[in-house]
């Protein structure tokens, strides 16, 4: 693993988790040296990240980006298309969520950056383990999106859009 999908890696980890997260625990989750998870909270404090260093490990109160959701819509078999939309252009998917008319909002964290994110995820589709959330309220879902910038965002939905993805808003 390279140093920049490690740091981005590191930073998933760190806020996915719900409180600190030790060096040694990173250090053992990316196979790397604790020296090295040093190095990268140096380079990530360097880019902008807010990490904070506590006795019990790292937090990251916030990053340098931005967020959107966005409503989508589409097929089981375009689920692999629209994840590996979003990664390429440089999102995180977050999570998904639905809106159940009896249950209300169901949520699901995914934390997907990369193609190997994306073929676990759909490794355990594929294998019947599970459906997609989608499936509840028929295709109907939502992404939190997270990425380095706004202008990546607006990228990542003129993409979602040009596909048919995008569920249009009802004026």
């Amino acid at each position: 693993m390279k140093g920049k999908e490690r740091r981005k890696e590191l930073v998933a980890l760190i806020m996915a988790s719900d409180g600190p997260v030790s060096g040694t625990t990173l250090s053992e989750q990316l196979g790397v040296s604790r020296q090295i998870i040093v190095q990268d909270i140096a380079m990530l404090r360097a880019e902008g990240y807010d990490v904070l260093s506590t006795h019990q490990g790292y937090v990251i109160s916030q990053g340098p980006f931005a967020e959107r959701v966005f409503k989508l819509r589409h097929t089981s078999e375009q689920t692999e298309d629209e994840l590996t939309t979003i990664v390429s252009l440089g999102g995180t998917i977050v999570n998904v969520f639905v809106w159940h008319k009896v249950y209300g909002k169901i949520e699901a964290g995914m934390n997907i950056f990369s193609v190997r994110g994306i073929t676990q995820f759909m490794d355990g589709i594929k294998s019947g383990k599970s459906k997609e959330l989608m499936h509840i309220t028929e295709g109907y879902h939502y992404h939190l999106v997270r990425a380095d910038s706004k202008k990546i965002l607006d990228e990542i939905e003129q993409a979602l859009d040009r596909k048919g993805y995008i569920v249009p808003e009802i004026k």
